[in-house]
């Protein structure tokens, strides 16, 4: 018998349907992936360079589990530029990927019975790392019409007394909406008045279109010191086998958080800490020819699924993902999914993968080719027309 806290857990979406898109090609289906949310570009050669010449100076040793001092310096001081806030790097916590910022602070904060908002359709791992933690869980819907912000009037509905703290996510995994200022200062009026955390993942706040920036709750004045900034190098610098990310909060609960990595991981592998400190002190056009061409991808994606009847799909302003309304096709997304995959040869996700109130929604990366991208909404077009 295992124990409650891992009883809950399930696979994550993406990984399951990859998992079938790539049995079906190895029974020799020609399948189009926009399933999975990683940028589909080399890590650029200057930061892998660095991790290479980090190893042969024999940068493969024990090093401090909040990371190493220059890294840390580096994160506080570009981290801190891009939101208007200054940071300490006392306050800055290096890890093996970003999950562990969201496991982490769940786990020095909560205790059993508080209760956690977090957005839904989001990221599965914010209601499994809740789950872990002890806590309990409470989805607020996101409103398209709002640009997939929080639905505030179920938000003022369901905080309570018991509300310790509150994820968000934005620009957002899996609808690409980032949240305006107003809704995050209401948020963040909110969290003062009760002394709750804000958990903010941040991880793809450099990715987004139109000349836009994706505003941080953390410089809403008062909001410092309750806030934990989650961000990382894997979709902004194309590093996700690197597994690097870092956290950024108050140093009392960063000290805190240093003793948990201590206890579970040790610290993160020194290389990478090198190739993250080449990454975000180095030269940024290669992010800006990134973004460039994800919103060539997105304006494509966009203009060919609204061109499909039946399917309407707002703009998304950051991230790397469409999420186009299919409730006019009068079929649940979990079959609909599954039927393209199938059927039509394209992997993508359906919005419940993300939570109950991801039905009738569909998730798209448009980490592809914009040919390959051509082509799945040529396929996508057909399927549909077939079921009309």
């Amino acid at each position: 018998m295992t124990a409650a806290r891992v009883n809950k857990l399930e696979p994550e979406g993406a990984y399951h349907v990859l998992a079938r898109a790539q049995e079906l090609e190895r029974q020799g289906a020609d399948i189009i992936h926009l399933e999975i949310g990683e940028p589909d570009f080399q890590t650029p050669g200057r930061i892998s360079s660095a991790g290479i010449e980090a190893i042969q100076a024999d940068r493969t040793r024990y090093n401090p589990p909040r990371g190493i001092t220059e890294l840390r310096e580096a994160v506080a001081k570009d981290a801190g530029a891009r939101r208007g806030i200054t940071i300490d790097p006392d306050e800055v916590i290096i890890a093996p990927g970003a999950k562990p910022i969201l496991f982490f602070p769940l786990l020095a904060l909560l205790e059993s019975g508080d209760e956690v908002m977090y957005p839904d359709p989001g990221f599965p791992t914010y209601k499994s790392a809740i789950d872990v933690a002890g806590g309990v869980p409470v989805p607020i819907p996101l409103v398209e019409k709002n640009e997939f912000s929080f639905d505030l009037k179920v938000f003022d509905d369901l905080f309570s007394k018991k509300t310790k703290l509150i994820m968000l996510n934005s620009p957002a995994n899996p609808t690409g909406g980032i949240m305006p200022t107003e809704d995050l200062e209401y948020i963040a009026k909110k969290a003062m008045d009760q002394e709750c955390w804000i958990l903010s993942d941040e991880i793809y706040s450099r990715i987004v279109y139109d000349g836009l920036e994706a505003p941080s709750i953390a410089a809403i004045p008062g909001m410092r010191e309750r806030t934990i900034i989650l961000d990382g190098f894997s979709k902004t610098y194309s590093m996700t086998g690197w597994r690097l990310g870092y956290g950024i909060m108050p140093k009392s609960l960063a000290d805190k958080i240093q003793l948990l990595l201590t206890h579970s991981i040790g610290c993160t592998a020194h290389f990478t800490q090198f190739a993250g400190l080449e990454a975000i002190t180095g030269d940024q056009s290669v992010v800006d020819e990134m973004v460039s061409e994800y919103e060539k991808r997105r304006d494509a994606v966009v203009k060919g699924l609204n061109n499909i009847p039946g399917i309407q799909c707002a703009t998304p302003r950051g991230a790397f993902y469409a999420f186009p309304n299919v409730s006019a096709l009068k079929m649940p997304v979990n079959e609909l999914a599954n039927r393209m995959l199938e059927e039509a040869g394209v992997a993508l996700l359906p919005g419940t993968a993300f939570g109950p109130y991801g039905e009738g929604y569909l998730r798209l990366s448009y980490c592809n080719s914009l040919e390959s991208i051509a082509e799945a909404l040529r396929r996508f077009g057909d399927f549909v027309g077939r079921l009309s």
